[in-house]
């Protein structure tokens, strides 16, 4: 952060730097120019080129001199040195650059940043004509400029010091302002890692930090569910595989506690026990079904199948149910359908729906099974005329263990978990599952599934 800062301050010193000595340059020439051009008025009025004895413009040429620290030299149309203020070439021949040109008509300059020195020069015209008859060459020093300019520099990086202390200092403050309500969010996770709940985090500092907040308290009721159904569940479970093991032991303890028991209640007794057994392994299956299907990375057989010969096969096979209750089942297909799905995960999902819908339905009543599809899913709905769901309750018949009549869900054989694992076999097929029902009136359920499987993206 403070290179981010010192790279700015530094290219603006040097901006302002090079600014300023372009602008001292440029008037410290103006005025040497200004005074040249005076002075070479006055040469023609003493015929100064003839006769360089004038004290006037001597004394003129010498404080010019002194007052800019230069040297002054005139010098005539044959480029012969007619006066040098430093006495050195005097008589001699002088063939610059600059002289040449200002003896063609121009006004040439020259800074030389390296000596430190400006160079002017003026043409001396010839009195009442156009004619260029002597050139004045004025040399000054730029020892003030360059002064100015360590000034400058010595100033601008002291303030540069200055500038960044206080940015390092407003750096560390905001830094800890940044840092403290992170190291508050921290804490909070590490107290999750811990066990401790029940803190609720409220860091509003920043727009961001109160965005994190709410997402970590979201996440932390979500924790909060998922703890609570996962103890629910094991609950459930408990409760649900002891119910047939203590009637078993009723029915064995009452089997040891007589003697001469009759056959018959002997037999009744021992068919009881096999029906507990078959419930508790109704359970087990159930609950194996369930924990293969939550299980992250499941394996998934997806083949191309014919839905409706499908569907089917899995009501032939539940047919003899329905005949105890005299339930008549109609299926109707609206188009054939061929879709990449699990069958065995798949045939799961209908089978629970379809017995539910037996199981729960009134003697002599009916239940209708529909296939459709578009271009992208195909549909099934599942129709009965059986008891219904209450309002209230239709939210949780997804849940594992729920039941809407307990007592009369147990004594129909169900063991709360086939609409979870019918939902749960739909989703891995990235479907959906609805529900519509009226307490009394039957009940429908709408599944809707991709005809073509497109796996969960991982990352």
């Amino acid at each position: 952060m403070l290179l981010a800062g010192i790279i700015p301050c530094v290219a603006a010193l040097f901006v302002i730097v090079t600014a300023y000595e372009s602008r001292a340059v440029a008037l410290r020439t103006a005025e040497i120019q200004n005074q040249c051009t005076i002075l070479c008025n006055q040469l023609n009025n003493y015929q100064y080129l003839q006769d360089p004895s004038s004290e006037v413009i001597n004394v003129s040429l010498y404080q010019l001199t002194n007052i800019y620290s230069g040297r002054v030299m005139v010098i005539d149309e044959n480029l012969k040195v007619v006066k040098d203020t430093y006495s050195l070439d005097e008589g001699k021949t002088d063939v610059s650059e600059n002289v040449i040109r200002c003896m063609r008509g121009e006004t040439p300059s020259f800074y030389d940043r390296e000596n430190n020195y400006i160079e002017v020069t003026s043409p001396i015209m010839e009195p009442g004509g156009n004619r260029v008859i002597g050139v004045m060459l004025a040399s000054v020093s730029t020892d003030v400029i360059e002064d100015s300019i360590d000034i400058l520099y010595t100033q601008g990086s002291v303030i540069i010091g200055i500038a960044l202390l206080l940015l390092g200092v407003c750096s560390v403050f905001a830094a800890d302002r940044v840092v403290r309500p992170l190291h508050r969010i921290t804490g909070a996770i590490e107290n999750v890692n811990e066990g401790y709940t029940d803190d609720v985090l409220h860091v509003d500092t920043f727009t961001e930090t109160r965005q994190m907040s709410e997402a970590f308290n979201k996440m932390l009721g979500r924790l909060k569910i998922l703890d609570e159904s996962r103890e629910e569940f094991v609950s459930n479970v408990s409760h649900e595989l002891k119910t047939p093991m203590t009637s078993m032991k009723v029915l064995a303890d009452s089997l040891l506690e007589q003697d001469g028991v009759p056959e018959e209640m002997y037999k009744e007794f021992l068919g009881d026990i096999a029906k507990e057994i078959d419930r508790e392994n109704q359970i087990i299956t159930d609950l194996l079904s369930l924990v293969k299907m939550d299980k992250t990375g499941q394996n998934i057989n997806i083949t191309s199948v014919n839905i409706n010969d499908l569907l089917e096969q899995i009501l032939k096979r539940l047919k003899p149910i329905a005949e105890k209750k005299n339930v008549e089942m109609v299926m109707e297909s609206f188009r054939p359908v061929t879709a990449e799905i699990d069958e065995t995960k798949f045939s799961l999902a209908v089978s629970n729906l379809v017995e539910n819908a037996i199981k729960y339905n009134h003697d002599d009543g009916w239940v209708h099974v529909s296939l459709n599809a578009d271009h992208k899913y195909f549909y099934i709905k599942v129709e009965d005329s059986g008891i219904g769901i209450p309002e209230k309750d239709q939210a949780h018949i997804f849940e594992r263990f729920y039941r809407v009549d307990k007592s009369h869900s147990r004594e129909i054989g169900g063991t709360g978990l086939g609409l979870a694992i019918a939902r749960n076999a739909v989703i891995v097929h990235r479907g959906s599952i609805r529900v519509y029902s009226k307490e009394g009136e039957g009940t429908t359920f709408t599944v809707r599934i991709p005809l073509i499987y497109v796996a969960a993206q991982e990352g």
